[in-house]
């Protein structure tokens, strides 16, 4: 799944990890979501989607057939 976690993480100067920290998830986590390993489970992406004060499909797109 493609995603805009990436940038809207740096445009807030956050580290991976304290994205992480304030998810309640591991780095690895977040790394993985950021490259499009995993994907978030429906709360998880409901909490990334107010942490980043937008909709969920404004940061989470499915890839293009």
């Amino acid at each position: 799944m493609n995603n805009l976690m990436r940038e809207l993480r740096t445009e807030r100067g956050w580290s991976q990890a304290d994205l992480a920290a304030q998810l309640e998830v591991s780095r690895q986590t977040v790394n993985a979501i950021e490259t499009g390993r995993y994907d978030p489970s429906l709360p998880l992406a409901f909490k990334i989607a107010r942490l980043f004060e937008r909709p969920i499909e404004a940061i989470f797109e499915a890839p293009s057939a």
